[in-house]
């Protein structure tokens, strides 16, 4: 049985598509991840150290010195000055201070290097109200809410904002970055571990906040090489053998003829950037700012009421048919 380019891809990437491992730093699959686990398990080693000299000396100074214990008629012993507690008081926290500000620093300048590495992939992430536009320049390659990487290869994202302050965070894969209007911030890494990861943004910035998602999928080399190639193909357009269908035919004669073409870019049929790209549509795993599963049924729910799927959704209720939203969901669905 033959299987077309586009299916192929989709069960290339099916690993990606059940569920992703939880969003936790503790399960680190790049070095930038390592390497902010380590920081963080030094940091709370020497904290418990603390916590246990002091509950220590806490139950010393309750139990064992307390002048309770004395007669009530006894005076407090004398307390004379201790020249070596003094030093070991001031000494000690500002050598504990000292040992966790010399990997906290050396860990800072690894996360932002002043060069980008010769063979980094530059990767530009721009945020929206709620959704994250993923470009890779020297690709030509731009897609929507999912950002793939090639495991091993150093990745430099260049991380900038559309409208307001939002933040970058893969749990497993970095730290967070602030997304500033006006301002890019960089994050280089390399991911260790082929697996899809979670990501959100971090900071405040509206309605649908908490539904500002993105995937991002570690790919291997010849994975990797397979989905760029197929990103960097033209989309399917009426008059292929893929758009033989009435009703996917009707999708694009509807999607050219509508308020869809001046938003989004559908390469060789329309070139708007105010929503996600839609060239590849079909080979997305999510929809609606990664908060949905990319199925018919939920891709209908969107092209109905956007509001009711995303609170606070940017897209307009453009008041479609029935027959209107089957349409442009066969349309859609097909541009793998």
């Amino acid at each position: 049985m033959k299987v077309s380019p586009g299916i192929a891809l989709l069960l290339l990437s099916a690993r990606c598509t059940g569920a992703p491992p939880p969003m936790t730093t503790f399960a680190p699959k790049s070095d930038f991840a390592e390497w902010t686990r380590t920081l963080y398990l030094q940091v709370i080693a020497w904290d418990t150290l603390i916590l246990v000299i002091v509950a220590v000396a806490t139950l010393l100074a309750i139990f064992r010195y307390s002048t309770r214990v004395r007669a009530q008629h006894e005076a407090p012993p004398a307390s004379p000055e201790s020249l070596a507690l003094e030093v070991t008081w001031t000494v000690g926290p500002a050598l504990v201070l000292l040992a966790i500000a010399i990997p906290t620093i050396r860990t800072t300048f690894r996360f932002q290097p002043a060069v980008a590495l010769a063979n980094a992939l530059t990767v530009k992430v721009t945020a929206h109200q709620w959704w994250w536009e993923v470009q890779y320049p020297d690709l030509e390659i731009r897609t929507a809410n999912e950002i793939h990487l090639p495991m091993g290869q150093p990745v430099q994202l260049e991380l900038q904002s559309a409208d307001i302050i939002h933040s970058f965070w893969v749990p497993a894969l970095g730290g967070k970055r602030d997304v500033i209007p006006g301002h890019m911030n960089t994050m280089t890494l390399v991911a260790s571990v082929p697996g899809v990861y979670l990501g959100q943004c971090a900071e405040f910035c509206g309605l649908s906040h908490a539904n500002m998602r993105f995937r991002v999928f570690v790919d291997t080399p010849a994975e990797f090489t397979t989905w760029s190639t197929h990103q960097a193909a033209p989309a399917a357009v009426p008059g292929r053998p893929l758009e033989t269908a009435g009703a996917v035919a009707a999708g694009a004669q509807l999607y050219a003829t509508s308020l869809c073409v001046t938003c989004h870019t559908i390469n060789g049929v329309s070139t708007q950037t105010v929503g996600p790209d839609l060239t590849h549509f079909a080979s997305r795993t999510t929809l609606a700012g990664g908060i949905a599963d990319n199925t018919p049924d939920n891709l209908a729910a969107w092209l109905r009421d956007p509001e009711a799927v995303k609170p606070g959704a940017q897209m307009p209720n453009l008041g479609l048919s029935s027959q209107e939203v089957s349409q442009l969901v066969a349309y859609l669905e097909s541009l793998t």
